[in-house]
């Protein structure tokens, strides 16, 4: 938001705005304080952030209340994690809005912190000793920011449970998988009547038919990546590879196009369409897309679609384009929020840092969408109108 005094003084007014919203999650008042001043240390400009130095930002002798707060005194995370998704979808509910899944890595050393074991992480691009948690982002025109997230537990975990006990990991917690673990992220945003349109993924999510058949049975709307490998129910074939549904499209169905901007610019590639499972509902469709690379064309990604019968090939690219977003979403929440600058070791304790990380994210989030709707104010007066209310139904 800036580092004049007038942005410091609007992101303390905002964040005591949100953390009242959950200050009745906490029985008594010092970890009501506690939780405020944590998120106040996560948005500090610390080179830091650990017991001490949280500490020492809240003015705190030592690091005990922090430790607390994380470790010992009761609260549910899941809770305030709630109310954070409510104070999300006040301030940017938006009936088009996209949630996309995906997955991150935390590097640690040890082998004594929840989840830890020598696994590929996509932060690293390599495998490293760590942690991978399994988020969901709620992606706007006015923004994105996080609003779920789960430990992913290794068998090496869940297979030893005086280990997962000295982790904190209850015996009711057993092995997910990160598919599963989406899955259920989805389900509780819908139960929390979070309004959106699309969900999408990357491959690892949306090569999973049997989530893709839940999501059509909900009638959700998706564009998911999936392998070449995957296989589709066309007119030709129960079971045809998506990768044989292109070879002989014309030329002319092919259209190059932006997907978004990339870290080098805006990300075009050659895209097309196929329709598959002709036996649909006739107001639906689904298709499968493929990104095809302008300078290589022998590298293509797939896209496996189930959409509205009037969506266009723009539409479809725009939304298997979104899921960049979540990648925003972990780059600032880590930059600017201390997502992953923690140093619990227990489960529960891994679950309250990301929940009160993701509150300040969010806040950060919302005081930037304000900022955009008062700047196309200032731009065109009769936006204002329109832009700076939430884009749906109460």
């Amino acid at each position: 938001m800036g580092g004049d005094l007038a942005g410091v003084r609007l992101w303390a007014v905002e964040l005591d705005a949100l953390h009242e919203r959950f200050v009745y999650r906490f029985s008594r008042e010092e970890p009501r304080q506690s939780a405020f001043s944590y998120m106040r240390g996560l948005v500090a400009p610390l080179q830091r952030r650990n017991g001490w130095t949280l500490a020492e930002e809240a003015g705190h002798a030592g690091p005990d209340r922090i430790h607390r707060l994380l470790n010992r005194i009761e609260w549910d995370a899941d809770e305030v994690l709630d109310d954070v998704r409510d104070y999300v979808v006040e301030h940017l509910g938006d009936r088009d809005a996209v949630l996309i899944v995906d997955d991150t890595g935390f590097l640690k050393k040890g082998v004594r912190s929840a989840g830890v074991q020598r696994q590929y992480s996509g932060t690293a691009g390599r495998t490293e000793n760590s942690q991978i948690g399994v988020c969901l982002a709620y992606a706007t025109d006015r923004g994105r920011t996080l609003i779920d997230r789960r430990l992913y537990l290794p068998t090496s975990w869940t297979d030893d449970r005086e280990r997962c006990r000295r982790a904190g990991i209850d015996d009711t917690v057993g092995f997910e998988t990160k598919v599963a673990m989406g899955q259920e992220m989805v389900r509780r945003a819908i139960a929390g009547r979070v309004p959106f349109r699309w969900v999408t993924a990357d491959a690892a999510y949306g090569f999973s038919k049997g989530w893709r058949f839940e999501l059509e049975q909900a009638d959700v709307f998706h564009v998911m990546a999936t392998t070449r490998h995957d296989t589709v129910v066309t007119r030709w074939s129960i079971d045809h590879p998506v990768r044989d549904l292109f070879p002989g499209l014309p030329r002319q169905k092919w259209k190059r196009r932006s997907c978004g901007e990339g870290a080098h610019g805006r990300r075009i590639f050659d895209w097309g369409r196929v329709e598959v499972r002709p036996w649909h509902r006739e107001d639906r469709r689904h298709w499968v897309l493929a990104r095809r690379s302008v300078s290589r064309p022998e590298e293509i990604s797939y896209y496996i679609a189930y959409c509205p019968a009037d969506t266009t090939l723009d539409e479809l690219i725009r939304i298997a384009g979104s899921r960049w977003a979540v990648e925003e979403c972990f780059q600032t929440a880590k930059q600017e929020c201390g997502l992953d600058d923690y140093q619990v070791r227990r489960y529960p304790g891994w679950h309250r840092h990301m929940t009160l990380a993701m509150a300040a994210h969010a806040c950060l989030t919302v005081l930037r969408a304000r900022q955009l709707d008062a700047d196309k104010a200032e731009k065109d007066p009769l936006s204002s109108f329109t832009s700076a209310s939430p884009r749906f139904d109460a």
